[in-house]
């Protein structure tokens, strides 16, 4: 077993616009990306369940050719609602750094 985050070179969140956010998870190799794919540990069902967000709410796809993974679903809050926590998104990638993804 290994974590999404060993296994990424990058992972990040941030704004795509006051109503949105989104999620980059980047690779350096091949072999990890489809590792990552192929193990189904991370898709619209699981990212949905992580941030209690609908699935059908969840806008994902692959980019293979770039090896990488990106997401984008709805604020919680308006970015800079009294409530909104995180005005830029840049901390609400932390759930997927420790996902487990098996060999």
């Amino acid at each position: 077993m290994a974590t999404l985050g060993e296994l990424a070179r990058l992972i990040r969140s941030k704004n795509a616009g006051p109503y949105m956010l989104t999620f980059d998870v980047m690779f350096d190799d091949e072999a990890s990306y489809r590792r990552v794919i192929d193990a189904r540990v991370l898709t619209r069902e699981v990212f949905a369940r992580l941030y209690h967000v609908d699935k059908g709410e969840v806008i994902f796809f692959h980019h293979d050719a770039a090896k990488a993974i990106k997401i984008s679903i709805p604020r919680p809050y308006v970015q800079c609602d009294l409530d909104d926590g995180d005005a830029y998104g840049g901390q609400q990638h932390a759930p997927l750094v420790e996902l487990q993804v098996p060999g």
